[in-house]
């Protein structure tokens, strides 16, 4: 056996390092209902692989929980902040943690 016949050695542990995961929880201010911006977040949100919802609340902001890859929450954060959206966005209350629960699609409520 040679020096560095460890390297290939099929016996040696494995790591795998799986892909940072995280949920972007954002409050979403402005004209943000009845404009098409909740299925305008979705189209953003579905091609980036994140699962959640974007809900209407009744105070007329709107609710996005986004679960995914951390670079594609902040991804999705960034299209919320960036005044090309659906309807008008005056305030984006954001929010980075842990995943809680799990979705299995993006919904809209």
């Amino acid at each position: 056996m040679g020096f560095f016949d460890f390297l290939s050695d099929s016996r040696a542990p494995k790591q795998t390092v799986e892909p940072a995961e995280a949920q972007l929880t954002a409050t979403v201010h402005g004209r943000v209902q009845g404009v098409g911006f909740r299925w305008w977040v979705a189209g953003k949100a579905k091609p980036l692989g994140l699962v959640g919802y974007a809900k209407n609340l009744d105070d007329g902001t709107v609710e996005v929980i986004a679960q995914g890859r951390r670079v594609d929450c902040e991804s999705l954060l960034a299209a919320l902040e960036s005044g090309d959206t659906a309807g008008h966005v005056e305030q984006v209350q954001a929010e980075m943690g842990e995943p809680e629960g799990r979705y299995k699609s993006f919904g809209i409520y």
